[in-house]
């Protein structure tokens, strides 16, 4: 297949729905892949009514069996793998000890462990693609530890962590490892979570806007190479401000936005 191509998780809803259809449009024939399958379905009729190209297929991503299966089949039918986007994910809000430790588990279980099954297994057709390059969904919340998001954040700085590394372990693969940090996003994942600091920064992205970031960092591949890209201008002025600020600075800037009352969500 000559068309490029893109591997998205977690692509039935939300941001991965949204990229999904951004880069239909742009001429990549897409791999949309969920536990979602009526919202899989939904996505393949708007790409395909559109003119664009997509195969979907059920993934778990904390099942490397399943990674494999649909790893083999979307590779097998386009003998490339461009990009590939690990988006899926998921969120529990509320104080850390009120938490059952199953849910903690589930988070660590998709957020990372999902990421590292989904990438290893994906290693050997990106190696195989000349200018592959990883995505990984990261967040601003991991810029500083978050109360009452802590092991979710503690899974998207692991991510950080991961980016890092790989992008430089394989580069000698010519495969660039990237990073994407957008803050609080409107979509199903952050309904009705009530923490403070969704309270006081607001839910201001939409999955279109991180869409549309991701697509940009796709297209530049400078002289200097860049790992990770804050996308909307709250995650990119926290970021400055944990660059550069002094640590008790930064603790303080975070302890003010979360400083409101406790509130609880869910969402998967």
């Amino acid at each position: 297949m000559s068309s490029p191509t893109v591997f998205i998780t977690g692509a039935a809803a939300g941001i991965g729905r949204a990229t999904a259809v951004l880069f239909a449009a742009h001429g990549y024939h897409v791999g949309a892949y969920d536990i979602d399958e009526v919202g899989l379905t939904r996505l393949a009729a708007d790409i395909t009514n559109a003119g664009g190209t997509v195969r979907t297929g059920v993934l778990d991503v904390t099942n490397a069996t399943q990674w494999a299966e649909r790893l083999t089949d979307f590779h097998g039918a386009t003998g490339r793998l461009d990009i590939l986007i690990n988006n899926a994910g998921i969120l529990r809000a509320g104080a850390f000890e009120e938490i059952e430790p199953t849910a903690h588990q589930a988070i660590v279980d998709v957020n990372l462990g999902g990421v590292i099954a989904g990438t290893h297994e994906a290693f050997r057709y990106l190696r195989d693609t000349p200018g592959a390059q990883v995505v990984n969904l990261c967040s601003a919340s991991a810029i500083y530890g978050q109360p009452e998001l802590a092991t979710y954040g503690a899974t998207k700085s692991a991510i950080k962590s991961l980016t890092e590394a790989l992008d430089l372990e394989w580069e000698r693969h010519d495969i660039r490892v990237i990073a994407v940090w957008p803050l609080f996003v409107a979509t199903a994942m952050v309904d009705g979570v009530q923490t403070a600091s969704t309270k006081s920064l607001g839910v201001r992205l939409t999955a279109a806007e991180v869409a549309a970031g991701i697509w940009d960092v796709t297209r530049k591949r400078g002289r200097l190479p860049k790992v990770h890209y804050e996308i909307g201008i709250q995650a990119k002025a926290l970021a400055l401000a944990a660059k550069y600020a002094p640590s008790w600075a930064v603790r303080t800037a975070n302890k003010f936005f979360s400083g409101g009352g406790a509130g609880a969500g869910t969402s998967s």
